[in-house]
């Protein structure tokens, strides 16, 4: 880890721990629930809508004494090795949150991690994404936005143009030392939180096709935990203020379907043969004729 990520990983655990001491004294006189203060969860595939989530979740500060502490994303793969973290890493991640935190994790659906997080002690929600636009907003943070991940250097100094990064971000890097397959494949470990009830899952392009539908689904669930405490009203425009399109890099303009603008043909039929299931399994697709 460079010294300036170091300095700015510092800065953001002592804004975390001031903001947890300032919500402390802010809700000071707001009963705390039975079973204590619950974490909120956002759980995503990368690229998927995570900095969205936060926003979301983000926005219950202002009704509860939650602190964000979404500087510390855990995900399966060392960011700048790309080497594979096991479940017992995600497990001594949750052991290290405490109540009234807002995480944000990119875990899969590891049944001994969804044991701990489909309990009384988390609110979970899992956010998903079109798996193409997905790849494609993974070529252009790679190769532009991500100077020290593990995959900068070949993309932006190997591949030599777009179509060929957005075909690798498709099929993967099956002959080097890491684990990165075909996007069916990286996204395969966490389609089992689709099927907890405990989780709410919500698509990324709601929040942009009907953002207040789709908040008043996160209010729901906030509730089946904790009473809201404000008006409802009151709460659902503290939720739509809490999303800024500019601080979120893969919303790129709020488009849905952007990726028609980059796929070409042989981009389709890649696609299809690794991930065509996928878009079936996840409801963007009814088969393959696209």
């Amino acid at each position: 880890m460079s010294l300036k990520k170091s300095l700015m990983e510092i800065g953001f655990r002592w804004q975390y721990q001031t903001q947890r001491l300032i919500q402390r004294w802010r809700f000071r006189n707001l009963p705390t629930p039975a079973g204590g203060w619950p974490i909120l969860m956002g759980i995503s595939f990368p690229k998927s809508g995570t900095n969205l989530i936060r926003q979301v979740l983000a926005g219950f500060t202002q009704v509860a004494p939650f602190a964000d502490r979404s500087f510390d994303v855990f995900s399966p793969h060392d960011y700048e090795t790309g080497q594979a973290r096991s479940v017992g890493d995600a497990l001594t991640f949750l052991a290290s949150l405490k109540p009234g935190d807002i995480a944000q994790v990119h875990f899969y659906s590891w049944p001994e991690v969804m044991e701990v997080i489909c309990t009384h002690h988390y609110i979970p929600f899992f956010i998903y994404r079109d798996p193409r636009d997905v790849v494609v907003s993974h070529m252009f943070y790679v190769t532009k936005m991500a100077p020290e991940h593990s995959h900068h250097q070949f993309y932006a100094g190997v591949l030599k143009t777009d179509d060929e990064r957005l075909s690798v971000s498709i099929t993967g890097r099956p002959e080097v030392d890491l684990d990165f397959p075909h996007i069916g494949k990286r996204y395969e470990p966490y389609l089992g939180w689709l099927d907890r009830s405990e989780v709410l899952s919500l698509r990324f392009e709601d929040f942009i096709i009907d953002r207040n539908s789709t908040l008043n689904r996160v209010l729901d669930h906030y509730v089946k935990h904790l009473d809201l405490k404000v008006p409802r009203e009151k709460m659902l425009d503290i939720l739509i203020r809490s999303i800024n399109p500019s601080r979120s890099p893969t919303f790129r303009g709020g488009r849905v379907g952007d990726w028609r603008k980059h796929f070409t043909d042989e981009h389709k039929a890649l696609f299809k043969n690794v991930g065509g299931d996928l878009l079936i399994r996840l409801g963007y697709e009814k088969g393959y004729d696209w």
